[in-house]
């Protein structure tokens, strides 16, 4: 018997070490695109803001990235899908096969002083971009310097690349309240809980200082200096399926496809230069 049981624990143990092994070993992704195309379909993970992805007056999703993606899916012959997610959840998200690609506004840089290139593959790089402060029109004449900032209550979308932006301006991670959505910070800025909101200035070109963001407006303090970034789409580690990403976007870009969504949405001038290339 007690030879039995040792046989057995044996056992259990060689399971036990080699399910650890599995689990602490990256996945592989090599056959994304297969797996796809049987499907019909890929996901992107989004969250709602203008002008990348937005609901329009009859309820349709528009913006760049959806008809971006949307065409890339043409070109491939499959379906482009969308799935609204939790931006601090976005790695998750991909790995777990819940969504294909990243694909909203996502920057190609750092998150918490970490490569993104850490969590992701990136595919090409497609647009222009920076981060920009937001603050309420009243408050112009008084927030119009970088040290005004200091101390103050900043909302900003959680994980986001505006994070650290706005840590720098308030010199204190305890005064940045965190949301699920650039949205959400704007609402939470116009709403008077906080002194500025940090985001995408692409969205700040199309939200602020209209509808319910009628009452804020951009920063334009000259001592406050932010890093310019693009956008590119994120998808897993190993995946093959950003080489397919990438063959679509120098194909759309070649045919003027792109340019012709850009200009819809008022970015002609943000597409990065000789994008693929």
């Amino acid at each position: 018997m007690k030879k039995l049981l040792a046989v057995l624990l044996s056992i259990v143990m060689i399971i036990g070490a080699t399910l650890s092994f599995t689990s602490c070993g990256e996945t592989d992704n090599s056959g994304d695109w297969a797996e796809i195309k049987e499907r019909g379909y890929f996901v992107c993970g989004i969250t709602v803001y203008a002008p990348m992805n937005y609901f329009n007056e009859d309820g349709d999703l528009v913006g760049f990235d959806t008809e971006f993606a949307e065409a890339v899916a043409d070109y491939l012959g499959v379906e482009a899908k969308f799935q609204v997610i939790k931006w601090g959840s976005k790695y998750l998200e991909l790995n777990s096969g819940s969504i294909d690609l990243i694909w909203n506004g996502f920057t190609y840089g750092a998150e918490d002083g970490v490569p993104r290139t850490n969590y992701v593959d990136f595919t090409h790089a497609y647009l222009k971009n920076e981060q920009c402060v937001v603050i309420r029109s009243e408050d112009a004449a008084t927030l119009n310097a970088k040290a005004a900032f200091a101390g103050r209550e900043a909302a900003v979308e959680g994980g986001s690349a505006g994070e650290s932006v706005a840590k720098g301006l308030a010199g204190n991670e305890d005064k940045l309240a965190k949301f699920d959505s650039q949205a959400a910070a704007l609402t939470e800025l116009s709403a008077g809980q906080v002194d500025f909101a940090v985001i995408d200035l692409q969205m700040a070109k199309a939200m602020v200082g209209t509808g319910d963001y009628a009452g804020l407006t951009i920063c334009t303090a000259s001592d406050i200096v932010i890093e310019p970034e693009v956008y590119a789409i994120g998808a897993r580690k190993g995946s093959d399926f950003t080489a397919k990403v990438n063959e679509a976007i120098e194909a759309l870009y070649e045919d003027g496809v792109l340019q012709e969504i850009a200009k819809k949405y008022g970015l002609e001038y943000d597409l990065v230069e000789d994008l693929g290339k």
